[in-house]
């Protein structure tokens, strides 16, 4: 299958967790094309899309948002999974539940969403990124759990391979 992972990232963590997600489909036989979302032109050639963004101020980053609802009618006519990244030191379930997910997974028809959490490192911030992170009490460091990633991707590729994957 040809499939295409687009994550919106300001810092780069998030997108390198759908390297990961695009590492494993790969692994799994399939041909992946890895994107920022306003990169993406067009969906033709593609079976199968996953989306991802961080997460800021519990909503999910525009481009992705954005991506969602260029492509809506395109999306759901193929299977889409989407990810969220964000507050590193918060449950994924909760610091990573945008406020936008339930519409836009409803919009584009999205098979499931699963939630990480994400990487803070405070040298890269911006002052006004700083300043929101130290009302959150967020702890620095790198709080990506790739085995679960990985297990997400290897739950997808399954799921791409059972034959009768749109009608489940």
């Amino acid at each position: 299958m040809q499939i295409l992972v687009t994550v919106a990232s300001r810092h780069g963590a998030t997108a390198e967790i759908g390297s990961a997600i695009a590492a494993v489909l790969r692994a799994d036989g399939h041909t992946v094309a890895e994107a920022a979302p306003d990169e993406v032109t067009d969906l033709a050639g593609y079976d199968a899309v996953v989306l991802g963004s961080a997460v800021y101020t519990a909503h999910w980053l525009p481009a992705a948002r954005e991506f969602a609802v260029r492509f809506a009618d395109g999306l759901r006519e193929r299977d889409v999974w989407v990810f969220s990244s964000g507050l590193a030191t918060q449950p994924a379930a909760s610091a990573n539940s945008p406020h936008e997910l339930r519409a836009l997974m409803r919009d584009v028809g999205a098979i499931g969403h699963r939630a990480f959490a994400g990487r803070l490192l405070r040298s890269e911030l911006a002052f006004a990124e700083r300043a929101l992170i130290a009302g959150a009490r967020a702890k620095e460091g790198d709080h990506r759990d790739f085995a679960a990633v990985e297990a997400w991707g290897r739950q997808i590729a399954e799921r791409l391979r059972t034959p009768a994957r749109a009608s489940a």
